[in-house]
């Protein structure tokens, strides 16, 4: 039998993974399925989230320091919790987020060296430990989905004015897919992987599937 929810469902993944496209993709499977849900992004969900984005993907604040971006993302994440996540769950609606707590744990965590357990301990303490329902990682090698998007950008339909992580070594992108793939081991019943490295139709269809097997538990 069909789970109504709602859920909270979020996509994560490095640059280039698709998660863009996909969610798009989901939302519409979702309303063929009678669901209801709200499609929304980190950062940038918000007004004021669009601003610290702004600030966050500027490939001119390259030298920001660890601790700041951090704090950036927190507060984007606190207007978007208290304004969209949580009145939207409240009122029986889904919600499909392209990332959340888990690209902080990710970027700055494991890739820029900041504490794990002090990030838990923020998170815990700023949004009483929520955590979505199902993450869908969206899993490439770094040097695919870097390509992806620095051709994106490229051909315009990535905003240039939002590239600092592309910019960032593929030592940093590879600590990303590494930490990834950690928190996905450590938390089974919530991640599924999806290889992200096929085409966009495949990738498609095994979310569907991920989702639907969610849906029927």
């Amino acid at each position: 039998m069909l789970n109504p929810g709602p859920f909270f469902i979020t996509l994560e993944g490095g640059e280039g993974a698709g998660k863009t496209t996909q969610i798009v993709h989901l939302a519409g499977y979702l309303a063929a399925r009678g669901l209801k849900a709200i499609l929304t992004r980190e950062p940038g969900g918000t007004a004021i989230g669009k601003r610290i984005r702004a600030v966050l993907l500027d490939p001119e604040h390259a030298g920001m320091a660890a601790e700041t971006e951090l704090l950036l993302y927190l507060a984007d994440r606190a207007e978007h919790v208290q304004t969209v996540i949580r009145p939207a769950l409240a009122a029986g609606a889904s919600v499909l987020c392209d990332r959340f707590c888990d690209a902080t744990s990710v970027y700055q965590g494991a890739a820029r060296g900041l504490s794990a357990e002090w990030l838990g301990r923020l998170h815990d303490l700023l949004f009483a430990g929520l955590k979505p329902d199902l993450t869908l990682l969206l899993d490439l090698p770094p040097e695919a989905g870097l390509a992806r998007a620095r051709s994106q950008l490229e051909r315009g339909v990535r905003s240039s004015g939002e590239s600092r992580f592309e910019e960032e070594t593929l030592g940093f992108h590879q600590r990303v897919r590494a930490g990834y793939l950690a928190l996905a081991r450590q938390a089974p019943e919530r991640f599924r992987v999806i290889d992200a490295g096929r085409d966009e139709g495949r990738v498609r269809q095994d979310i569907q599937a991920a989702v639907e097997a969610f849906l029927q538990i």
